[in-house]
């Protein structure tokens, strides 16, 4: 560009304020506003023209959008898109090149300066147009297509090497340093722990009987009750109280030399004592053969086996506690039924000889049987002499001294008996009568039988009970002794490495999972 327009302008308005002459300073004007109208008009055509060139060029929406965007930062008022391209371009900005923010603001401020130097120049001055820089040969739509679907593939893969490397920073630091923190406990600071291993059952001596528990004698299922009972008195807190108090328990782990993680502290409670105790004790039971295995940790083999069997015994007081108590239990009934049933019966043997003292008499039956045999003899021999006075009668001229004599006996006869009636009726009525008493003696006699028979079944039953108990009886039998390990059994340091190893990735990946459907519920 020239600054002939500007100057000739500029001498036109000076003419025209420094003329006085109405006509010659309506001229002037005229002059002025074809001056001015006319590089104005020139503008808009040469403007048109380049926006169609620049139509021609096929630019796709994303960079006209950046184009608009730039021609704002830069303080262009562009009326289109393909406007904001032609002023950024005639100010010397490619649109469709990635320039550095910095560099924008940079020639966003000199701009600014340059604009500000211009408002306050109030006089024309020459200036050299700045170099325009002129688009490229123009592309057909496939190159500018791969070229963008590039310029993608490149974006994608920088976001994907940056996550990757996000994630491979975060398994660093809450998968893989928490593992090596472990690693280097359980490989240079453990303590060396050595196990003891034992297995023990519980047997019945016998089946006792062809009950329904008879077929269960002699399998695992007889014993299941007591094995677990005495399983679960090795892991209870009554064992822990006498293992400490016959070895010391707590005092073996109190010590200076064991890593802080396994050592208790001096002032252990026995909650925290109880807790390393059920780590360091492992018993289980397996039902199916009905064998209780145990294994006990200490810091030495020799300790490891002390309290082995030192629980060992523990079991076997307790499954002894348990057989006495229930043959005890079983054995009381028997017992008191036994002590009553002989007290029933020294019960009625005493009232059966007290009946017989207050009779005088050892068998009342035999006296009453005596006196009716008496009577029936009198009546037999009365009836006789009834008959032999009918037939003394029955002569014309009976003898009378035979009559008078057979008369006389009847009636002797007929006073004995009733002598005999009247003793006869002593003896069987009344309360103290010999009947009364032979009934009561009878009563007593059964009684005393009964009494007899309860006293023996108590007798059969209190041996029926001590041998079935007998039978029963549970006995501890250790088919595996402890011994002592000549290597440590803990830490198993390979495998719980791996083990933390899993369990860190697998906390996670829970908590990835987690945010990751958090996140995605947030944003829908």
């Amino acid at each position: 560009m020239t600054t002939k327009p500007k100057a000739s302008i500029y001498n036109l308005r000076r003419k025209r304020k420094g003329s006085g002459d109405p006509e010659a300073r309506a001229e002037a004007i005229s002059r002025i506003r074809k001056a001015t109208q006319a590089p104005a008009a020139a503008n808009e055509s040469q403007t048109a023209t380049e926006i169609d060139e620049i139509k021609r060029e096929g630019l796709t929406g994303r960079q006209l959008r950046v184009a608009r965007r730039l021609a704002q930062k830069n303080g262009l008022a562009a009326t289109s898109d393909y406007d904001a391209v032609r002023l950024l371009r005639k100010k010397g900005i490619d649109p469709f090149e990635r320039a550095n923010l910095l560099d924008l603001a940079a020639e966003k401020k000199r701009t600014e300066g340059e604009t500000k130097d211009k408002i306050t120049i109030q006089l024309p001055q020459t200036f050299s147009e700045a170099a325009q820089t002129l688009p490229g040969p123009e592309m057909n739509p496939a190159e500018r297509r791969e070229i963008e679907i590039k310029e993608i593939q490149r974006d994608i893969a920088r976001r994907r090497r940056r996550k990757l490397m996000a994630l491979f920073a975060r398994l660093a630091a809450f998968v893989l340093l928490p593992t090596l923190i472990v690693g280097t406990y359980f490989y240079r600071y453990a303590t060396p722990m050595y196990a003891s291993d034992s297995a023990f059952s519980i047997l019945q001596a016998d089946g006792g009987g062809a009950s329904f528990r008879g077929f269960l004698a002699g399998t695992q299922y007889a014993t299941a009750q007591d094995s677990v009972a005495t399983q679960e008195f090795l892991e209870s807190k009554d064992a822990l109280l006498r293992l400490d108090r016959d070895m010391g328990f707590a005092e073996i782990f109190k010590q200076e030399w064991i890593d802080p993680i396994q050592r208790l502290s001096p002032d252990a409670s026995l909650e925290e004592t109880y807790k390393l105790f059920k780590r360091m004790i492992t018993i289980g039971y397996d039902p199916s053969d009905g064998i209780i295995r145990m294994e006990v940790a200490a810091p030495s083999a020799e300790l490891a086996v002390g309290l082995s069997e030192r629980l060992l015994s523990y079991a076997e007081e307790t499954i002894n506690g348990l057989t006495e108590l229930k043959r005890e239990d079983q054995m009381r009934e028997a017992r008191a039924g036994f002590e009553l049933a002989q007290a029933e019966r020294r019960k009625a043997q005493e009232d059966l000889i007290e009946l017989q003292l207050q009779g005088a008499l050892l068998d009342p039956e035999n006296v009453i049987a005596g006196l009716r045999g008496r009577i029936n003899a009198l009546e037999t021999e009365i009836q006789d002499k009834e008959l032999q006075l009918a037939a003394l009668l029955d002569n014309l001229r009976p003898n009378q001294a035979k009559v008078d004599g057979a008369r006389a006996d009847i009636r002797r006869l007929e006073q004995v008996l009733d002598e005999l009636n009247a003793q006869m009726l002593d003896v069987s009525a009344g309360e103290n009568s010999l009947a009364q008493l032979s009934v009561r003696l009878q009563m007593a006699q059964a009684d005393l039988i009964a009494r007899d028979m309860m006293l023996q079944n108590a007798m059969q039953q209190m041996e029926t009970t001590r041998t079935e108990a007998n039978r029963k009886v549970r006995y501890l039998t250790v088919s595996v002794n402890p011994v002592p390990s000549q290597d440590p059994t803990y830490p198993r340091k390979f495998e719980n490495t791996i083990l933390a190893f899993l369990l860190f990735a697998g906390i996670y990946l829970l908590i990835s999972l987690t945010a990751s459907v958090l996140r995605e519920q947030v944003s829908s």
